[in-house]
């Protein structure tokens, strides 16, 4: 596209995630609008798209992408409907801007990385925004400038005040611990080659059947180690927390710098409540990058070899949570398109 064009946006799902990022595009982000919204809810897409403004409201995604006014895609609906979404947008030779997961295994990963070969450039984005969090640039910049000489061990926390109904003890892994997996192998830009998972005993608040919290180790290519706790029901809060050893310091990010107020013989602050609080400045300069990225060529950020990466890890993750022990991670080989 022209430099100077705007970018036209079909946003797929506008549940609680798609409808911030409607709101993000119209009101936070340049040089894009949302020209369609798509959502299997008729009242909720007319709803949306009343909000949006000049935006036309679909309950079929293969109709949206064939709109004379849709240029890009943004994909925001549940991670099983991920892969026919991307695959119907490469076959239009659309940009995508995908929420993580890419799709929810290894196999349908391949797929959409096969049809992408296909095309011969990359066209798809992965939403893992933590790559645009300031915290965690400024540690992965850190990290690559090597002042601490070699990262050994990586500790992470994800947090969340309650888990949503009908959450599952495989969901810890290939949805809160995909962003930790993205994040282990960016910031320190090894790939994961075993998993283990350990289930201490369930807080007395999780859902009856709920593995929660669990303790996950993630071994490297490079000798690193990285472990994530994951509490999906700490009852108090949504934290996420990162601090990366090396060998001469420590550098550790997600400690919060919200207002602290000191008055009445007591200090205090406040605790984000879920993640658009907490990531909503990363979700603004993520969004806005992939729009600058596709209006100037090609998409730059989390690829689709990144999707089918953190895939596979989390897919060994609910094998080792599930029979126990080690599980090493098969990838394949790592395709040029995306060296």
């Amino acid at each position: 596209m022209a430099r100077s064009s705007t970018l036209n946006v079909a946003v797929i799902g506008v549940g609680r995630m798609g409808a911030d990022h409607v709101r993000r595009i119209r009101e936070v982000v340049s040089g894009a609008r949302v020209s369609a919204v798509v959502d299997a809810d008729a009242d909720r897409a007319e709803a949306v798209a009343a909000r949006a403004g000049g935006c036309a409201a679909y309950t079929d995604p293969a109709a949206a992408l064939a709109a004379a006014d849709v240029d890009a895609v943004l994909v925001a609906s549940p991670g099983p409907a991920h892969e026919a979404a991307l695959l119907a947008a490469l076959a239009h030779d659309l940009p995508v801007l995908c929420e993580k997961p890419l799709t929810p295994d290894p196999a349908s990963a391949l797929r959409v990385l096969d049809a992408e070969r296909r095309l011969g450039r990359r066209r798809v984005q992965v939403g893992f925004m933590r790559r645009y969090d300031a915290e965690y640039v400024r540690l992965e910049q850190l990290l690559r400038t090597g002042r601490l000489g070699r990262p050994l061990l990586l500790h992470q926390r994800h947090r969340n005040v309650t888990s949503p109904p009908g959450w599952t003890s495989d969901l810890l892994i290939s949805d809160s611990l995909a962003h930790e997996v993205d994040a282990t192998r960016w910031l320190l830009g090894q790939e994961i080659t075993a998993v283990t998972v350990l289930r201490p005993a369930p807080s007395g608040d999780a859902p009856a059947g709920l593995q929660d919290p669990q303790f996950v180790v993630l071994e490297t290519d490079g000798g690193a180690i990285a472990d994530v706790e994951v509490f999906v029901n700490c009852g108090f809060g949504y934290q996420v927390r990162a601090q990366a050893v090396c060998e001469r310091g420590t550098a550790h990010v997600g400690d919060g710098h919200a207002m602290v107020t000191q008055a009445d013989g007591r200090w205090g602050g406040t605790i984000a409540q879920d993640y658009l609080e907490r990531f909503e400045d990363a979700y603004d300069r993520e969004v806005q990058t992939w729009v600058d990225s596709v209006r100037h060529g090609t998409p730059t950020g989390p690829s689709v070899w990144d999707g089918l990466a953190a895939a596979a890890v989390c897919a060994a993750g609910v094998r080792s949570l599930t029979e126990g022990g080690r599980v090493e991670v098969e990838l394949p080989e790592r395709p040029s398109l995306y060296g």
